[in-house]
C-alpha cells in the first residue's frame, strides 16, 4: 500500500509547525468524527457511528475530507487505491491519517504500508 504525503508548504500554518506538536497528535478519532459530522457532505454517516463500524465514503466525500484535513492541519495526503479500499471504519481512517501525518513529519514523500 502506498500514499503520497507531504508536509505543509507554508511554515507556521499548521500544528506540525509548532514545536512538540504534529498533525498526527491532533488527528484523533474525535477530530475525524467531527470532520464527518457535516450532514451536507456526509449525509449517510450516523451521529453514533462506532469506532469500528463500517464506514462507506464516496469519492467526493473522501476528496472533501482530505481537503479539510489539508486546510486545518497542513497535511497533504494522496491515498492509493489500496489505501482507499482499507478506509472502512472511523478507526482505520484515523489510523491512516495519523500514520500519514507521522510520515510527513519525518520528511517522507511516499508512504509504503
Amino acid at each position: 500500500m502506498s500514499a503520497e504525503v507531504s508536509a505543509p508548504s507554508v511554515p507556521g500554518t499548521s500544528p506540525s509547525s509548532v514545536p512538540g506538536t504534529s498533525a498526527s497528535s491532533v488527528i484523533t478519532l474525535g477530530t475525524v468524527r467531527e470532520l464527518l459530522s457535516d450532514r451536507k457532505i456526509f449525509p449517510g454517516v450516523p451521529d453514533d457511528l462506532g469506532d469500528d463500524s463500517e464506514l462507506v465514503l464516496d469519492s467526493l466525500g473522501l476528496v472533501w475530507l482530505l481537503h479539510v484535513v489539508e486546510e486545518r492541519y497542513g497535511l497533504v495526503v494522496e491515498p492509493g487505491d489500496d489505501d482507499i479500499a482499507n478506509l472502512t471504519s472511523l478507526r482505520r481512517l484515523t489510523e491512516f491519517l495519523g500514520a500519514s501525518a507521522a510520515d510527513a513529519a519525518q520528511g517522507g514523500d511516499r508512504v509504503d504500508r
